[in-house]
């Protein structure tokens, strides 16, 4: 039977209790963990709970929009986020700097290929329905920078963003004059994440790496729970050609004494992550053996799930998100915060059925199979690898009835894009080809020779302007008679996908 949560075993408290008061009333939960929601409760019940906002629009103040851009531009002048000195060197000078931060709160630390961002967010919304205060760290970003960092569930406020680079700016500087490189862009948000939340200040962080694990900018946390999703080909250029040789920069996010969550994995792939777990006495959860997706059924809006947890069984629990990946990332982010709680290894039980439902029911992941319009039906998806697309092929074929389904790619180009491009080639009748602004997408034509060899030359479209090709594939889609019912899908880049959701009005 599911222990009720705490907050179901007396009233919210009043603004005036007191933080001892509460601790007291928490007898039977783990110390710790009883002093945390204490302060969380605390902090609630003056501020209230947080309103959700998956993706922020420009501020409507014309001052902070203006600040915004200014620390956007001075954040842009840094080393992208592709262009890497594999080191956490710089970082690690940066935390020192600052007071090591990310040592102030514990942490969820997620790498792997695919569904990281959906499975951060699914362990942000079950542990903000348990009433801690989290800090969200996530990347690329879909439309706005601030999506990055988010607090309680929320983007952090664009003021909060300048405030918080402000802040560290002059310790940036410095370090910047002690290395031999600069500190990258994706090094800079890092170390204004953890400010941030040690700042706010929050319970738990859940941290996506930006790429690989070892030498990543986020490795500077020594997190207790370790999520693995999972592992295909991706930046094999930095990481690796085979799964294993992947798995070995990724395992590095494993600490001593840690519990590793480890969704399915190709067999050198996990072979390599549990080797790493015995070398640093991790324990592992490994889906379909200790954890997995009991049963799923389409559900109006989304699915059905039964998840077999660490702790038990949780029935009924509605998903917003199309794709049985996404019910996967659901057991392997459910498995994840029953770990952080200490069910399994110390604790024989199983989490509130009711919280883990409204926090599952509370999801939203944009850019992932999201519906941005009807008539035609637009479906925007990030894929942008062969895996992730044959992902988001899967679930839309599905999930939805087309009668027939336009395409619309614009990839990047250090992408595998015949691999993606051959993935979705049985679910589209028809694709326009295009690119995004930005100087990382691949020529249009390039992407169009490559994309006539999986297609064809008759199914394919060329649309250098991406309003122009999403246009032309909505006109297509429009057409009557027997292609009525058809619908489209934005893929290929997350850059592609926010450029798009902006001009659909999504933004």
């Amino acid at each position: 039977m599911s222990e009720p949560r705490p907050s179901d075993r007396h009233d919210a408290p009043d603004p005036d209790d007191t933080f001892e008061e509460i601790v007291d009333e928490a007898t039977q939960r783990d110390p710790d963990l009883a002093v945390i929601e204490a302060g969380s409760r605390t902090l609630r019940a003056h501020s209230g709970q947080p309103q959700g906002e998956a993706v922020p629009a420009r501020p409507a103040d014309t001052e902070t929009d203006k600040a915004l851009r200014a620390v956007e531009q001075e954040l842009a002048g840094r080393w992208g986020e592709t262009k890497l000195e594999p080191s956490v060197t710089r970082i690690a000078a940066l935390m020192d700097v600052l007071g090591e931060p990310q040592r102030a709160y514990p942490s969820i630390h997620i790498t792997g290929t695919n569904g990281k961002t959906s499975t951060a967010r699914m362990i942000e919304a079950l542990l903000n329905a348990f009433e801690l205060r989290t800090g969200r760290y996530t990347s690329p970003h879909v439309q706005s920078i601030t999506e990055r960092i988010s607090l309680d569930g929320s983007p952090i406020e664009p003021e909060r963003f300048i405030e918080t680079y402000e802040d560290i700016k002059p310790y940036v500087e410095m370090v910047d004059a002690q290395q031999p490189y600069r500190l990258s862009f994706f090094e800079v948000l890092t170390g204004m994440a953890y400010a941030a939340f040690a700042d706010a200040p929050v319970d738990v962080a859940v941290v996506e790496v930006g790429m690989g694990g070892t030498w990543d900018a986020t490795n500077v946390i020594d997190s207790t729970v370790a999520v693995v999703t999972p592992i295909s080909l991706d930046h094999t250029d930095r990481l690796g050609t085979t799964p294993a040789e992947i798995a070995g920069e990724k395992s590095g996010v494993i600490k001593q004494g840690a519990t590793v969550i480890l969704a399915q994995q190709p067999v050198d792939a996990a072979q390599v992550m549990l080797k790493k777990a015995v070398e640093v006495d991790a324990t592992v959860a490994r889906e379909g053996m200790e954890f997995g997706v009991t049963s799923r059924e389409i559900a109006v809006g989304g699915q059905l799930l039964t998840l077999r947890g660490l702790g038990g069984e949780y029935t009924d629990i509605f998903l917003p998100l199309y794709g049985a990946h996404q019910a996967h990332n659901a057991a392997v982010a459910l498995s994840a915060v029953e770990a952080f709680f200490g069910i399994g290894a110390e604790q024989a039980r199983s989490l509130d059925i009711d919280a883990i439902r409204k926090a599952f029911a509370s999801v939203l992941s944009p850019g992932r199979l999201e519906v941005v319009r009807s008539s035609p039906t637009v479906v925007l998806d990030a894929a942008h690898n062969p895996a992730g697309a044959k992902a988001a092929a899967d679930g839309i074929s599905e999930a939805f009835s087309f009668s027939r389904l336009i395409g619309v790619v614009g990839t990047s180009g250090d992408k595998d894009v015949r691999g993606l491009l051959e993935a979705f080639e049985p679910i589209f009748a028809e694709i326009v080809v295009t690119q995004n602004s930005t100087a990382r997408a691949m020529d249009v034509d390039e992407l169009a020779a490559i994309a006539v060899e999986v297609f064809g030359d008759d199914r394919v479209q060329v649309e250098p302007r991406l309003d122009d090709a999403l246009e032309a594939a909505i006109t297509l889609a429009e057409e009557e008679d027997e292609y009525a019912g058809a619908g489209v899908l934005v893929t290929g880049s997350v850059i592609t996908v926010g450029e798009a959701r902006l001009l659909l009005g999504r933004g």
